[in-house]
């Protein structure tokens, strides 16, 4: 049997934190930890904020601002706003990073490989030609030359646009 080792990743395994990390952005009113943290947005109902474990460069969440385990009990206006989120991000992707393509979803529930399955989000992932396999693992191969804090400074300025 072959084996990957993934040494970026083993932070997430290996860091609790007290609480809900997505509850600790959205609690944090001041804003005081956002850059540290990956937020690229805040809206009224939820935030875009940077995976700091991703799976490629430019891999963003939009999450809602209410501890919920589900999608079935948000308000209209919170799906709405996560909607319409998730279609700007989208474009933001394709154009400050050269996406070709992007990775949109959801995994409801620990049963369906939820890392955080007591706070719904959606994560956008972006892809390029030849990046085929969605989960690194599976490709056995990980590459990735693009400095974390560029890419925030870079994603963030496209979305500081929806406050203009």
């Amino acid at each position: 049997m072959q084996q990957l080792n993934a040494p970026w990743r083993s932070e997430y395994y290996t860091k609790k934190s007290d609480g809900c990390v997505f509850c600790a952005i959205s609690e944090d009113t001041e804003q005081k930890y956002d850059s540290e943290r990956g937020v690229l947005y805040r809206g009224v109902e939820c935030f875009a904020v940077m995976n700091l474990y991703p799976y490629t460069p430019g891999h963003f969440m939009i999450i809602p601002y209410k501890h919920v385990d589900n999608i079935e009990t948000l308000k209209p206006n919170t799906w709405l706003e996560m909607s319409e989120l998730v279609k700007f991000g989208v474009g933001v992707l394709k154009s400050e990073l050269k996406a070709e393509g992007v990775n949109i979803g959801m995994n409801l529930g620990a049963a369906a490989g939820a890392g955080i399955a007591e706070h719904v989000h959606y994560h956008l992932v972006p892809r390029w030609s030849r990046d085929t396999n969605f989960i690194t693992t599976i490709g056995k191969t990980r590459v990735n030359g693009v400095p974390f804090e560029g890419l925030y400074l870079k994603l963030k300025a496209a979305f500081d646009a929806l406050r203009a």
